[in-house]
């Protein structure tokens, strides 16, 4: 494989070619030469106007459905719609059946990421079958791949549990993902509780059942006295415009926390779903438009770390229903980027970092920089490009995403990684 990227801006802060434009060679998955380089003796050449590059993006919030869901997503279609989004490391929650809870589970997708362009990675369960109840063997996961720890898409309802887990994975250096729902509050909602739920008359699911969780996790972790630079307590899709303030309040104090929003949240509020459209029933719901706004001033201020897809495949049995009987989730792993693009209102230099650097350090895995001598991990893409998303560009099996139609801007044009290349589209 040897490669020339032919004038592409450098998004990398860590890199002494930030912000720059340069060609770069890649030879045999490393980066040879960076600058000004002659275009010939290339098996391919990368060119074309506003083009970018960054490390490879993350996306540190994936639903993973093989093993035991393999109709809804396979392991072969979810690494080609995740480079399509150009995204080359994946981090997914335990929730599959059987559960990521044993080395073999783990070594499941360390294997298929070896020889691919998409590594993937894992959060393995705090609790056995994430049901709350009993831990796993949590030093035997961590020191067999796993790179944090959660119930996923289960909220840790135990108050004992959560602190037990905290300190339990303190001294690891590890980082517990919570999702913050209090189950009771939200119990048979359908949507954000608010003037639109009572207009629809479907149940709502207040903001308090997320920002009450919230409250309780952080009082545990201030009550645990544990101290850290880095944080160990991660909440995870928060929603709401009180979660961003809390979770800012508690910055300040020194707590070691982080949190991620899901790229959705930034594209729609609680109001588009007047036409009862299931792609947009989602875990958080979607809220108004002031939590809107609170989630992208959190973003830009530090409060917010990281953006994730919050992919979720689901089929027709499980969206083509009743609004009160589809299940929530959508896909979001193939559109990350330009939905952040095309929603955010961020530079592309806070993008990059919610979704290159901000996650490698959370969950504390390699950042490798655009240098000479580094082994190259890039994503090639052109922010400005504007394109219409459409279902036959669904590379997932599922096809519940709720921007089918609508037209987005940016998007990734190459990767490399481990190695190899592949220009997208």
């Amino acid at each position: 494989m040897k490669v020339l990227l032919k004038k592409v801006r450098v998004f990398d802060s860590n890199s002494t070619f930030d912000n720059q434009e340069v060609d770069i060679a890649v030879e045999n998955g490393i980066i040879v030469s960076i600058g000004n380089i002659e275009d010939s003796g290339f098996e391919d050449i990368i060119s074309g106007q506003n083009l970018c590059v960054s490390n490879g993006w993350v996306d540190a919030g994936v639903h993973y459905k093989e093993p035991g869901a393999e109709w809804l997503e396979n392991m072969d279609s979810l690494h080609a719609a995740a480079l399509e989004g150009g995204i080359t490391t994946l981090v997914g929650f335990p929730n599959t059946n059987p559960t990521v809870q044993t080395k073999e589970s783990l070594s499941y997708f360390g294997n298929f990421s070896k020889n691919n362009l998409v590594s993937f990675l894992n959060y393995a369960a705090v609790t056995k079958n994430c049901e709350g109840k009993d831990f796993t063997d949590m030093m035997d996961l961590h020191y067999n791949g796993a790179i944090g720890f959660s119930d996923g898409k289960n909220p840790i309802q135990s108050s004992d549990i959560l602190l037990k887990t905290l300190q339990y994975l303190h001294p690891l250096n590890t980082i517990l993902v919570t999702k913050s729902e209090d189950k009771y509050l939200s119990m048979f909602g359908q949507m954000h509780e608010g003037i639109t739920s009572t207009m629809l008359g479907l149940k709502g699911i207040p903001s308090a059942a997320e920002e009450i969780m919230i409250m309780r996790d952080l009082k545990l972790l201030e009550y645990s006295g544990i101290k850290s630079e880095q944080p160990l307590l991660h909440f995870s899709t928060i929603s709401t415009l009180q979660s961003v303030n809390l979770i800012r309040e508690a910055k300040a104090k020194g707590l070691p926390i982080s949190c991620d929003i899901a790229a959705h949240q930034l594209a729609f509020t609680d109001e588009s779903l007047l036409d009862f459209d299931t792609n947009l029933k989602v875990s958080p719901p979607f809220r108004s438009k002031s939590d809107v706004d609170a989630l992208i001033e959190g973003l830009k201020d530090g409060t917010i770390d990281m953006i994730v897809s919050d992919h979720n495949p689901l089929d027709a049995e499980h969206k083509n229903v009743e609004f009160d009987v589809a299940d929530f989730g959508v896909l979001g792993i193939q559109t990350l980027f330009s939905v952040v693009n095309t929603y955010s209102g961020l530079d592309l230099q806070t993008i990059i970092e919610k979704i290159v650097l901000n996650p490698r350090k959370l969950v504390k895995i390699e950042s490798p920089k655009i240098a000479i001598g580094e082994k190259a991990n890039l994503t090639v893409f052109d922010p400005d490009q504007e394109f219409v998303f459409e279902e036959k560009n669904i590379l997932s099996l599922s096809k519940n995403s709720p921007f089918i139609e609508n037209k987005l801007k940016g998007r990734a044009v190459a990767v490399v990684n481990n190695g190899k290349f592949k220009i997208l589209g």
